[in-house]
């Protein structure tokens, strides 16, 4: 889960549709207030915080997350306004994460996000299973049904990708951002030719990699 604390409704809104079509949860808020009423656990994984608030600023919000020990792990991205160098090196002194410039792109904003909570979010395990299909990351190995099968990088990516959240169904936008990167100059076809490359070498599990009609692809989690 991802809290945005952004006053203007019209950028909120937009980065909390943003990151919900790019495979996250997201939730925002206008200001400090409505965000702490929020604030329990299960803890947000990521906060995106503007500096320029109503009421209590990004910089003292900032102050209070890392002086709570309940919330001082919360990694933070700041949002700051174009050219406001004291408030980035307040931040980034104070525990920010990371800090991000208006006007800002949305996909430059998913990239900046991506790479921080690979920073800061535990490793995943590094062999992962779905009924008798499992995969040993760290080796780059696959086994179908106990026989190993060789893939490609990407098809080995998007594999890895669908089995570290089983039963979650992905659009082909948001497999192609995620695999392929968002500066990717392809279409979702390329989604689907890898799926079916992956089908055939499954053989007899080609199933586990399930077709939501109208919306994309998962692999069941019950197999």
């Amino acid at each position: 889960m991802i809290y945005c604390v952004e006053d203007d409704a019209g950028i909120r809104e937009l980065v909390v549709y943003t990151l919900q079509t790019t495979g996250f949860e997201a939730k925002g808020f206008p200001d400090g207030a409505s965000f702490f009423a929020a604030l329990q656990k299960p803890y947000p994984n990521l906060i995106l915080l503007d500096v320029m608030l109503p009421g209590e600023d990004g910089i003292a919000i900032l102050k209070r997350l890392k002086e709570n020990p309940n919330t001082h792990d919360i990694p933070v991205i700041l949002v700051t306004a174009k050219g406001a160098e004291y408030d980035k090196v307040i931040g980034l002194d104070r525990g920010a994460d990371d800090y991000i410039t208006k006007p800002f792109g949305m996909m430059e904003l998913v990239s900046r996000v991506k790479a921080v909570l690979r920073r800061t979010m535990p490793e995943q395990a590094s062999v992962l299973a779905v009924g008798k299909l499992s995969m040993d990351v760290e080796r780059h190995q696959v086994w179908a049904d106990g026989k190993e099968i060789a893939l490609t990088l990407k098809e080995f990516e998007l594999l890895r990708f669908l089995m570290e959240h089983p039963g979650t169904v992905y659009t082909r936008d948001t497999l192609l951002e995620s695999i392929w990167g968002y500066d990717f100059d392809g279409e979702t076809r390329t989604v689907d030719v890898h799926i079916h490359m992956l089908r055939q070498k499954l053989g007899p599990l080609s199933d586990v990699i399930e077709t939501v009609r109208g919306v994309g692809y998962r692999i069941e989690d019950r197999i």
